[in-house]
């Protein structure tokens, strides 16, 4: 019997009474947390955005404590764990464009707004944000937040109950080495690690002498990688300590979270953590590098002006937090491109970053290696690829390879419409990646007379980009939903 035969007979579809039970358990924890941009519309007065917020509590709380209630196995298979992740970042703009049309949003745009911060993107319709209600500003920051961390992750750390529920939902991205390894407990100390990040970004914030409110959104967005500014010209309205500063929290964000619990808490050294650290860094660097040289030469831009704008991109790109000190559109082409790269890549697997993740690109590039170094060896030798002193599976590298491969698909499938409605190449390809890596870095085409088929792409691109493709095809294929279901608890 065929390999493709056997996995056929073994297939289980999803048991919809187990997706709706655990669905309405995650609907009552975002219900919990748009308890905070509702007392933060009260606070600024802003009472129809307050009742709109209301009305939306309600209806996930009714939701969500009907469908939790229902019985059901206690076991959650892999397809049904990421069905319900997908669900989540799918249902969640859906229902908090409603509190953000009352911001004087049409729903399209609402949408495209809900969608950029729940998936810590940071693109924006909105041509100015200047007058902008600051329920409407806040609450961008706080779903960037929650979707940093992932709504799921949330939930598994204050709300559901250990076991092999928890370790089947621990996912908010393709592979369980991503933010958290799978674990109720591993939830609870990625949220003590991003809680700890997340005040001492506002402190550190406020003491450099930004406002109280200023230095809130910035963190949000900072350790979250999202990018969404309060202002207009995002980091330009700071001086340089000020971006300095917000450039650190957003490499702190692009490294694995779990790192630091690793090394204060249990003190311990990871190897890998350690080479996702400085991977981040150096590639960075080399970014950084890269653009100066492109900005000196190409645009003849001054040193004073490179040294301050070329690295704070460069990180801002790596760590796809997209912050910008200078318009990205008025970049030459080596410096997009540069940034389109760097944007693809991003930060390191198991941060709040965006990208395929640097991790997999070292597995390809060990993987490259070992093919180089057996042309060298005798046919009999015997090696296996290494990466930090670990020995790579085969199952890890197919998976990383073909993640690279669906990510550059889902680009340039996207890029094409740009293209043949008439945009320019670079500048679409510029667009598509930051929105696939959930970057936000922007040239300048995204707004409001982006045509509603170029917002949808990017839409989808953002979505595709934050739960990295995988759980999207689950969601899509056929099997997922119909054939066996497997019986008992």
């Amino acid at each position: 019997m065929s390999a493709a035969k056997q996995a056929a007979e073994l297939r289980y579809a999803v048991r919809f009474r187990v997706v709706f039970k655990y669905f309405g358990q995650l609907c009552l924890a975002l219900a919990a947390l748009t308890l905070v941009p509702l007392v933060a519309s009260v606070i600024f007065g802003d009472t129809l955005i307050s009742l709109r917020y209301g009305m939306v509590i309600a209806g996930l709380a009714a939701l969500g404590a009907g469908l939790a209630r229902l019985r059901a196995p206690s076991w959650v298979q892999a397809n049904e764990g990421m069905v319900l992740v997908a669900l989540m970042f799918l249902f969640t703009p859906l229902v908090m464009s409603y509190p953000m049309m009352g911001s004087e949003l049409g729903f399209p745009d609402a949408l495209f707004e809900a969608i950029s911060g729940v998936t810590t993107t940071g693109l924006s319709t909105k041509a100015t944000l200047v007058d902008a209600p600051q329920t409407f500003l806040f609450a961008r920051a706080w779903m960037q937040w929650y979707g940093g961390l992932g709504i799921v992750v949330l939930s598994l750390a204050l709300i559901m109950q250990p076991g092999m529920v928890a370790k089947n939902l621990a996912v908010t991205e393709a592979e369980t080495d991503d933010l958290v390894g799978g674990t109720r407990a591993h939830a609870r100390q990625a949220l003590i690690v991003y809680g700890i990040l997340t005040v001492l970004g506002i402190i550190g914030s406020f003491s450099l002498g930004i406002g109280l409110f200023d230095a809130v959104l910035y963190t949000f967005a900072a350790v979250s990688t999202g990018g969404f500014a309060p202002h207009d010209n995002s980091l330009a309205t700071f001086g340089w300590p000020v971006q300095v500063w917000i450039t650190l929290l957003c490499l702190a964000g692009a490294i694995p979270l779990t790192f630091y619990y690793r090394m204060f808490k249990e003190k311990r050294r990871v190897a890998v953590d350690f080479l996702q650290l400085r991977a981040v860094v150096i590639a960075s660097l080399i970014v950084s590098l890269a653009v100066s040289a492109a900005m000196r030469l190409s645009a003849a831009m001054a040193w004073p002006q490179v040294l301050h704008h070329a690295p704070l991109l460069a990180f801002s790109a790596q760590t796809t937090a997209g912050f910008s000190s200078t318009p990205c559109g008025q970049l030459d082409a080596g410096s997009k491109l540069m940034l389109i790269f760097s944007m693809l890549v991003g930060g390191g697997a198991g941060s709040t970053a965006g990208g395929f993740k640097l991790l997999r690109l070292l597995f390809a590039a060990s993987v490259f290696r070992l093919i180089l170094l057996r042309t060298c060896l005798p046919n009999r030798a015997v090696i296996k690829p290494r990466l930090a002193g670990r020995r790579l599976q085969e199952e890890e590298i197919h998976a990383a390879l073909l993640l690279i491969v669906l990510f550059v698909a889902v680009v340039a499938l996207s890029w094409l419409p740009f293209v043949a409605m008439g945009y320019s190449p670079l500048d679409s390809l510029f667009e598509v990646v930051s929105a696939t890596g959930t970057a936000g870095l922007s040239v300048g085409l995204t707004g409001a007379t982006l045509p509603p088929l170029l917002k949808g792409i990017l839409c989808v691109d953002m979505l595709m980009g934050r739960l990295e493709i995988m759980a999207w095809l689950v969601m899509l294929y056929p099997g997922t939903w119909f054939g066996r279901r497997m019986e008992g608890a």
